[in-house]
């Protein structure tokens, strides 16, 4: 049967669980166990552990590995040289227990920027926006805008990419409120 997903010549494909469209760039190496959804584009240099699943829609960009129990919902963007970890404290004499991996869920929508670091055990939110080099050491809420070291909110974000004035409808026709820390969209 021919894939119906691209892999470049000098990529590494182990994977039989790639969804249709998706496109997979040199030197990029993806893990027998990995699973990836459908049009989603992995970049150069990139690799996908056993234990890693990819959404629907997922842009990954060069550099960047998808490590064991790191989940990226659909749509979710993932600039240059991003790092993901999913051990806490890591010694190289001692070998974790994959009950010792923590998950690490990036949901629907959300951008984590170039050089940014998710430490394991954290989720980002739905549609949260984590700036360039952050570092994420704890939960992100959904719609947040998370910049520093450690990251820390800075304003929220709509679905489209603008930065939300809770007085007024978004660009693209979208309201949000904000109650308690939590921002929702008004339907």
């Amino acid at each position: 049967m021919e894939k119906e997903y691209f892999s470049h010549p000098k990529a590494i494909v182990e994977s039989s669980n790639i969804g249709k469209s998706t496109r997979i760039w040199a030197f990029s190496h993806i893990m027998k166990g990995a699973k990836i959804g459908s049009n989603c584009n992995i970049g150069e240099c990139c690799f996908v552990e056993n234990d890693a699943i990819i959404g629907n829609g997922v842009t990954v960009k060069n550099g960047v590995c998808i490590w064991d129990k790191v989940i990226l919902e659909d749509d979710v963007f993932v600039g240059p040289n991003a790092v993901f970890t999913n051990f806490v404290n890591p010694r190289s004499a001692f070998k974790p227990q994959p009950s010792q991996l923590l998950e690490t869920l990036v949901c629907q929508g959300a951008t984590i920027g170039a050089n940014a670091t998710i430490l394991c055990g954290t989720t980002v939110g739905k549609y949260a926006f984590v700036g360039a080099g952050s570092v994420v050491i704890r939960d992100v809420s959904d719609y947040a805008i998370v910049v520093g070291n450690p990251s820390h909110i800075i304003g929220y974000m709509c679905v489209c990419g603008e930065k939300i004035d809770f007085n007024v409808k978004c660009k693209c026709g979208r309201s949000y409120c904000l109650s308690g820390g939590i921002c929702k969209m008004i339907q």
